[in-house]
């Protein structure tokens, strides 16, 4: 069953979260471009053009992206971007809420776990010389979401170097070993979740692409 059943929440009311959730967005980009705030800029900038790619992925390829998916994933873009500028006067929600950081990468983590699942899925029942049990399914999301991490954690060091070295302000802020190491484990957290229970969410999307992939073969 779905977690949208067991709340209660219409696709409608999902939409209308999620279309808030867009304007809230938007709204944080103009608080950056007023400020000239390169990083509130351009993380705003770049949250809102990923919460405005998936409805263009359901319109003009077809992905099966329902209100509960969208929603999924325009929260953790939106998280995100309204983390980076905090309560107005205030400083981010990043620097003064200790579990902002935390939250977000589980969030997001998930939502590139649940690429890997929906592809590796798509990728078992396309092929019938390929069988990949639930287990090697589960240790592959999990490794999947580790290497996004790890390769998130150098480009936000390399970020905060580049920036130290030209004196301006980074985009992506590193605040140590011990941060990205708490990074690593809470993308892990949003893996096991989704390789736990990613089934009843992502079907859809794995038979896109199982479908994608016979008609590259027929």
């Amino acid at each position: 069953m779905r977690i949208r059943d067991h709340l209660g929440i219409s696709e409608r009311r999902q939409r209308q979260i999620t279309w808030a959730m867009e304007a809230v967005m938007f709204g944080v980009l103009l608080v950056g471009v007023w400020k000239r705030n390169i990083p509130i800029v351009v993380n705003a900038g770049v949250a809102l053009g990923i919460a405005q790619l998936v409805p263009v992925l359901e319109r003009d390829y077809g992905i099966p992206l329902d209100a509960g998916l969208t929603l999924w994933i325009t929260s953790a873009v939106f998280l995100h971007a309204f983390g980076t500028i905090g309560v107005p006067g205030g400083e981010s929600f990043y620097r003064t809420i200790w579990w902002w950081d935390h939250m977000t990468h589980a969030l997001s983590s998930s939502v590139v776990a649940g690429v890997g699942y929906a592809t590796v899925r798509a990728i078992d029942e396309h092929s019938d010389q390929t069988h990949l049990p639930p287990r090697f399914i589960f240790v592959f999301i999990l490794m999947f979401v580790l290497a996004y991490g790890v390769f998130w954690e150098i480009i936000e060091f390399t970020l905060a170097e580049v920036a130290a070295m030209l004196g301006t302000g980074t985009v992506l802020t590193q605040y140590g070993l011990t941060d990205s190491l708490m990074d690593l484990v809470f993308n892990t957290l949003g893996a096991v979740v989704v390789a736990t229970w990613g089934t009843a969410h992502l079907n859809g999307v794995s038979e896109y692409i199982e479908d994608r992939l016979e008609r590259r073969t027929a």
